[in-house]
């Protein structure tokens, strides 16, 4: 028996894993690739498919079960932290975006309600292209990453919304207000069932289902509660795609959306694509050819449009210009979930056939650039910090920041400055503090600085990668700068910055991964720590203490391997003739303070002519700090006492031998 949807099928598929294959060559997404495998099978292109109304119907299950992983993936305790983000931010980005584009179509002859649903349409951006491609350059835990995700976020949250609101701008309805009365009794309903099934009826089902240890039952609990919820609110006349988000956020308040993501994202992936595929069909490449140069018209006004209004909605949250630039850069297309509101907006007669097919092409434009806009943001945002900003904006921008910045830098003298106030950044605030070393932290989270300052933290807002606020921090006369913030390229412009401003710092730059350190070397870093390899070495630690591997033979070992491992790390970034190259002159020399502990040993109470220690241990010592005074002029008679820090250079593994015997 021959059944026509499943050669349709074996053709769309067979035909976009050609086209991806091609496309991952140029590093284009692979959501354009579906979209163009749709196009030459579509009727526009080459009429291969035949079962289009089947198509659509998969495309449907595809919107499905992409907003259930949405609804999945979004939690509320995940996102307190960047509510302000989220919700002003994103409000401010999607509100303007309707207020701007509503008001220019209205002028273009389109009634209010296409207005304002136009502006639905070009307000949401593309967040699994702009996130693939995030995540991909190592950004999405940047400063910029962490703005782009909230406005997404809020993005994916008001679809849901504006797909309930088009029916009533259309006016499909005799009257508006019992229809929006109706439309809320339902919702409260809908929220009623959501919030007792997330409570108590789906946790209980799925730890009945998980305790069976059953994988097949568990995947199809999951997909039978997607369904049901989605045919719940479609019932009673909700969209589906609104059933399924709140069906991903049951099962999101529940400890089994790990899991349940997991089983569902390749059935997701596979039915998503025909989605993808479908509006690629949908699409008319005869009218994009004859209508080609207004097309292009509107995809360049639409970028300027919303990457401005992004760009004030990031500047609005009091991020730089460089990082609300990045913004405004990386969000100026027309997304995915367009898609699916657009065909709710056919459906209510808000777009013509002509509107909808200028539509298409300008999103799949705007989309199909992206990729190559997001990979030159950076020298792109250069060129613009260049162009000419209003004296007086700019003026009082920086009047605001150096007041801030003048309360704490007065003072500052010998101090650590440390730049990113993350994990790493806050594990060395502490360790300075604890040993009473003055520092200063850059941070560009303007929460995060209001909090902490309130904390008595010496922290100031700003972006490292701008010269004035480094020499603010006093940059010229401090003794280490760490940079511990998840943005490579901005890493690698603070490091030319501050030895454009002073060669004696030592700076010490936390990275991400091993193949990033040759750059920051080259540029002029003293150390840099690659969280990769770090953590590499945390692992197998652990796996030597599991096998009962001694303890001081592991800490042998561990120091054995980060010394050779950073010695042909640093030596690959620089020649043998580099002046920070010192085994050429000082062989496997080192310097180290150490804390004399024990009370009674060879060395409490004698005299360094007695205790002979230069002669028994292979070291010198240079410097003795005794409370609060420091001994510079070492001689045969000085005495060492316990709680001494002693300052010694001599070979690492002298080091570690003499600070075995003085330690507790």
């Amino acid at each position: 028996m021959e059944i026509p949807l499943l050669s349709d099928i074996v053709l769309i598929l067979g035909l976009a894993v050609i086209v991806i294959l091609i496309f991952q060559r140029f590093k284009v997404p692979t959501i354009i690739g579906y979209i163009i495998t749709g196009i030459i099978a579509g009727p526009y292109g080459l009429s291969l498919v035949t079962a289009s109304h089947e198509v659509e119907i998969l495309a449907e299950i595809g919107v499905i079960l992409l907003l259930f992983t949405i609804g999945i993936e979004f939690s509320l305790k995940s996102l307190a932290a960047i509510k302000k983000s989220v919700f002003i931010g994103g409000s401010l980005q999607v509100g303007l975006t309707i207020l701007v584009v509503g008001l220019l179509s209205w002028q273009f002859g389109f009634s209010p309600g296409e207005a304002v649903f136009l502006g639905f349409l070009i307000s949401l951006s593309s967040t699994a292209i702009v996130l693939k491609l995030l995540q991909e350059k190592g950004e999405i835990n940047s400063p910029h990453g962490k703005a782009i995700l909230a406005i997404l976020i809020f993005q994916d949250i008001i679809v849901v919304p504006m797909m309930l609101f088009t029916p009533l701008i259309a006016g499909n309805t005799e009257d508006p207000w019992l229809s929006l009365l109706y439309l809320a009794l339902n919702v409260l309903l809908v929220v009623v069932v959501v919030y007792v099934s997330a409570r108590w009826l789906v946790p209980k089902l799925l730890h009945r289902v998980a305790q069976t240890k059953s994988k097949e039952l568990f995947i199809l609990s999951i997909v039978v509660i997607c369904f049901a919820v989605a045919w719940f609110t479609s019932s009673i006349g909700l969209s589906l795609a609104l059933g399924a988000f709140l069906a991903g956020l049951i099962i999101s308040e529940s400890e089994y959306s790990h899991q349940a993501t997991s089983n569902i994202l390749p059935f997701h992936e596979i039915f998503t694509s025909f989605f993808f595929v479908s509006i690629g069909m949908l699409m008319d490449v005869t009218f994009l050819w004859k209508n080609l140069a207004v097309v292009l018209l509107f995809v360049v006004a639409i970028i300027i449009v919303k990457a401005l209004i992004a760009f004030a909605a990031a500047f609005f949250l009091k991020y730089p210009y460089r990082t609300a630039l990045l913004v405004g850069i990386s969000i100026f297309q027309v997304g995915e979930f367009a898609f699916i509101l657009s065909i709710t907006g056919l459906q209510n007669e808000l777009l013509t056939p002509q509107v909808y097919q200028y539509f298409l092409s300008i999103s799949i434009l705007t989309m199909a650039i992206t990729p190559f806009v997001i990979k030159f943001s950076h020298p792109i945002t250069r060129f613009l910090l260049k162009a000419p900003i209003p004296e007086n904006i700019k003026l009082r921008y920086d009047m605001i920041q150096k007041a801030k910045l003048d309360e704490q830098t007065e003072v500052l003298n010998d101090h650590l400055v440390i730049i990113g106030y993350g994990i790493n950044g806050k594990n060395v605030a502490n360790a300075a503090k604890k040993a009473n070393i003055s520092y200063i932290i850059i941070e560009l989270n303007a929460d995060t600085v209001k909090e902490e300052k309130r904390k008595g933290e010496p922290i100031v807002f700003g972006d490292a990668i701008h010269g004035h606020i480094l020499s603010h921090v006093n940059i010229h006369q401090a003794r280490v700068a760490v940079i511990a913030i998840s943005d490579p390229v901005a890493t690698k412009q603070v490091i030319v910055n501050i030895r454009q401003i002073s060669t004696k710092i030592h700076v010490i730059v936390r990275t991400r991964f091993v193949m990033e350190m040759d750059d920051n070397y080259r540029l002029g870093a003293d150390e840099v720590i690659p969280e990769e390899f770090e953590t590499s070495i945390e692992i197998f630690t652990r796996v030597l203490h599991k096998y009962l591997v001694p303890l001081n033979e592991i800490e042998d070992f561990t120091r054995a391997i980060r010394a050779d491992n950073y010695e042909m790390l640093r030596s690959a970034a620089f020649g043998k003739n580099d002046i920070r190259n010192l085994s050429v002159e000082l062989p496997e020399i080192d310097i180290a303070a150490l804390h004399v502990q024990k009370d009674k040993n060879e060395i409490i109470g004698k005299r360094l002519l007695e205790s002979n220690i230069r002669r028994t241990y292979g070291i010198n010592i240079v410097g003795i700090r005794r409370g609060q005074d420091y001994l510079y002029e070492i001689l045969p008679e000085t005495e060492i006492h316990q709680e001494d820090v002693l300052y010694v250079i001599g070979k690492s593994e002298n080091i570690f031998a003499f600070n075995e015997r003085i330690k507790i």
